[in-house]
C-alpha cells in the first residue's frame, strides 16, 4: 500500500528552501524519496511509520508534498508554500562592548529580524533570549578583541556589526565592616574595595550571600549563617578578588533592665531609654506588638521613638540575632486635664496654695503657671492636687504635664490672675457715729476683688465699685478710734484710721 501523507508542519518556509519540516502520515518504512513539488528534498529520515523529518529544496509557489515509498508515492493534497523572507538587516547593537567573560545581555535593532535561528558573535553562537521583527536580545557568549555580530534567520544572514571585548580588571577587596557577626547570619555586612562593579556573587567560604548593593568601590549585602573564621571574597566579570577573613561569633540572648520613662502618651513619638545587656544589632523593638523606630543602638543600651497605642499596659522586648529579650512594663497615658482652680487669684508674688481640678492628675511631674513652674506639688487624686503658685504677673493658663503629655487650655477654666497688693490711701469719711451705719469710701489701688473689710477687726459689709473705690458700711463701735483694712485674693491692705464719736 503506498504512502499516505496527511500533514507537513511548517507548512511554508524560504524559497532558498533549507527548512526543517516534519511530514506526518502512515506506511513510511522503506520510503526512500520526498518531494517537494518536483524537487527533491534532503536530509530525509524515517523516524516511525508515521513521521519523518526532512529539509525543504529551493522552490516558489505552493507546491504539494509527496513520499515516495516501495509500494509507490502518496496522492493527498498535501501543500507547502514558498514564501519570499527579507533578507535580515542590523543597524545597532547595545551595549556595543561588554566584558571578556560574556554573560551580559547585549539587544540588537534592526529589521527582518523575525525567526532569528542563530546570533553569532564571530564563530561564536550567543544565547537567544528574545525575538521580535526589530529586536533580538541574546546573553553575549565569552570573547577577545573586536568581533563581528550577525543574525540569521530564514531569510539569510544579515549585515554585521563590531562589538568589542573589554578586559574587565580583577576586583579587589581591602576591608570589610563589620569583621565578625552572628553565627545566625542576617546581618549587614559592607565589602570596600575597587574594580567591584558588576558583583555576580559574595562567597563566606563557600556560601553564597545576598546581594543588597553594589557600586566601583562598595558592597553590601545580607550574611548567610556559619561558624568559625571564614574567607569572604567577590566575583565580578573580571575574576574573584582577595579573600577577607569574618568571624562568626556566638551571640547571647538580649536581656532588659530598664525603660525609662516607664510612661508616655497614647501619641506615642517620645523617646524611650531601653538598657540592658548583649543589645547589639537590635533588628526590632515592640511595644506590645506594635514597632518602634529604633534612633541608637549599642551593646548597653537603644533609644526608640515610641509608637502610638491606645491606653494601658504593654510589654517591651528587643529583638536582636540572639533571639528575643525579656519583657519590661510600660504605660500608656492619656494626656491631662484642667478644668478649674480654686482660687483663680492670687498674689503677684506668689506663695498660696492652688488647687487644681481635672483628669489623668496621679503621674504628675509638673505644674506651670504661664511659663513658671509651681512648687509643692500634692497630688490628693487623680481628679485633684495642690500646688504653691509661683510668683508671676497677669492672668496665665495653668497647665498639668504627665508621662502623657500636657494638658490644653481648650475646655473648663484653668486661668489664673496674678493680683498686685491692695492699697488703701484715705477714707471718706475718716469718722462717723459710734452706733455704725455711715457709708464710708475706701479710696486706693488693686481693690476690684476686694473680699473682706474690717474695721477695727470687726468684718463690715461692702461693695467693690472700681480697682479704686470701694464703699463699706461701718459697723457700731466704742468710742475712739480704730485701723480700716481691705483684703484681697492679694492679701491684706495697709491699714488707716478711722474714729468713732459719742452718740
Amino acid at each position: 500500500m503506498a504512502p499516505v501523507v496527511t500533514s507537513v508542519s511548517p507548512n511554508q518556509g524560504a524559497t532558498t528552501g533549507g527548512t526543517s519540516v516534519t511530514i506526518t502520515g502512515t506506511g513510511f518504512p522503506g520510503a526512500t524519496v520526498v518531494r517537494f513539488g518536483s524537487q527533491l528534498a534532503t536530509n530525509v529520515v524515517v523516524v516511525s511509520n508515521t513521521q519523518i523529518t526532512a529539509k525543504t529544496p529551493a522552490g516558489t509557489g505552493t507546491v504539494k508534498v509527496t513520499v515516495t515509498g516501495p509500494s509507490g508515492t502518496s496522492t493527498q493534497n498535501v501543500f507547502y508554500t514558498y514564501t519570499t523572507v527579507a533578507t535580515p538587516l542590523l543597524t545597532s547593537l547595545s551595549p556595543s562592548s561588554g566584558p571578556a567573560a560574556g554573560g551580559n545581555t547585549v539587544t540588537l535593532n534592526g529589521a527582518n529580524l523575525t525567526g532569528a535561528t542563530q546570533v553569532l558573535f564571530g564563530a561564536t553562537p550567543a544565547t537567544i533570549l528574545t525575538n521580535t521583527a526589530t529586536q533580538i536580545t541574546v546573553t553575549a557568549p565569552p570573547g577577545t578583541g573586536t568581533t563581528n555580530v550577525t543574525a540569521t534567520t530564514p531569510g539569510g544572514t544579515s549585515n554585521t556589526l563590531p562589538y568589542t571585548y573589554i578586559t574587565t580588571p580583577a576586583p579587589t577587596l581591602t576591608s570589610l565592616s563589620p569583621t565578625s557577626g552572628p553565627t545566625t547570619g542576617g546581618n549587614t555586612v559592607t565589602l570596600n574595595g575597587t574594580n567591584l562593579t558588576g558583583a555576580t556573587q559574595v562567597l563566606f567560604g563557600a556560601t553564597p550571600a545576598t546581594i543588597l548593593t553594589n557600586t566601583a568601590t562598595q558592597i553590601t549585602v545580607t550574611a548567610p549563617p556559619g561558624t568559625g573564621t571564614t574567607n569572604v571574597t567577590a566575583t565580578t566579570p573580571g575574576g574573584t578578588s582577595n579573600s577577607l577573613p569574618y568571624t562568626y561569633t556566638a551571640v547571647t540572648t538580649p536581656l532588659l533592665t530598664s525603660l525609662s520613662p516607664t510612661a508616655g502618651p497614647t501619641t506615642g513619638g517620645n523617646t524611650v531609654t531601653l538598657n540592658g545587656t548583649n543589645l547589639t544589632g537590635a533588628t526590632q523593638v515592640s511595644f506590645g506588638g506594635t514597632p518602634a523606630t529604633i534612633l541608637t543602638n549599642t551593646a548597653t543600651q537603644i533609644t526608640v521613638s515610641a509608637p502610638a497605642r491606645p491606653p494601658g499596659s504593654v510589654s517591651v522586648t528587643v529583638t536582636t540575632p540572639g533571639g528575643i529579650s525579656n519583657p519590661l512594663a510600660y504605660f500608656y497615658v492619656t494626656a491631662p486635664t484642667v478644668s478649674d482652680l480654686a482660687p483663680h487669684f492670687g498674689p503677684s508674688a506668689g506663695g498660696n496654695t492652688v488647687t487644681v481640678f481635672g483628669t489623668g492628675l496621679t503621674l504628675t511631674s509638673s505644674v506651670d503657671f504661664g511659663g513658671n513652674p509651681a512648687t509643692s506639688i500634692t497630688v490628693i487624686s487623680d481628679n485633684q492636687l495642690t500646688v504653691t503658685a509661683p510668683a508671676g504677673t497677669g492672668t496665665v493658663a495653668v497647665t498639668v504635664t504627665t508621662p502623657g503629655g500636657t494638658s490644653s487650655t481648650g475646655s473648663g477654666n484653668p486661668y489664673y490672675t496674678y493680683l498686685g497688693a491692695p492699697v488703701l490711701t484715705s477714707l471718706n469719711p475718716a469718722q462717723g457715729s459710734e452706733l455704725g451705719g455711715d457709708s464710708v469710701v475706701l479710696n486706693g489701688l488693686n481693690l476690684t476683688y476686694t473680699d473682706a473689710v474690717t474695721f477695727g477687726g470687726d468684718p463690715a459689709a461692702f461693695f467693690a465699685i472700681s480697682d479704686t473705690q470701694v464703699v463699706a458700711v461701718a459697723p457700731g463701735g466704742a468710742p475712739g478710734t480704730v485701723m480700716v483694712v481691705a483684703h484681697t485674693p492679694a492679701g491684706n491692705s495697709n491699714s488707716l484710721p478711722y474714729t468713732y464719736d459719742p452718740s
